[in-house]
């Protein structure tokens, strides 16, 4: 089992605390990032800045059992489908019933934009979202019993 964090949009804090309670645990965590990021990890993977590349290293890295950290609806999604536990920076766990809704939203979302439509961005990171982030991977990483 690993954790392994999409790092190219993952908040510093988020990161910290997957490495606090993952060395607890003696779990490895890897990030994977574009070569634009400055990323600090004993398990980093350095990749291009096209689009997608980072996604596909996770998927590619992933396996069966493990917990992945990305607020990448679509990369949730695939991951699921690997039987990877997915949870978003903010402490929001992907579920496999939901990712469907999920991903038709994000299409009908951008659509809207296309059309010239504007929606609203996402609201600023609050030390809370580091609270709950933090109590739902431990819930992850005891109901693996580790």
């Amino acid at each position: 089992m690993k954790i392994i964090v999409d790092a190219d949009a993952c908040p510093k804090s988020v990161l910290q605390i997957c490495i606090r309670l993952a060395s607890d645990r003696a779990i490895p965590v890897w990030t994977v990032a574009s070569f634009n990021h400055n990323i600090v990890s004993d398990h980093h993977i350095v990749v291009g800045n096209s689009s997608q590349e980072a996604d596909i290293r996770v998927i590619n890295l992933a396996q069966a059992g493990d917990i992945a950290v990305t607020q990448d609806w679509g990369l949730a999604a695939m991951l699921l489908g690997k039987g990877v536990k997915c949870l978003n920076p903010i402490g929001k766990e992907f579920n496999p019933a939901t990712i469907e809704f999920l991903l038709e939203e994000r299409e009908a979302k951008a659509k809207f934009r296309r059309s010239g439509g504007r929606t609203k961005g996402p609201k600023k990171r609050t030390s809370d979202n580091d609270r709950h982030f933090e109590d739902c991977l431990k819930q992850c990483l005891d109901n693996c019993n580790l």
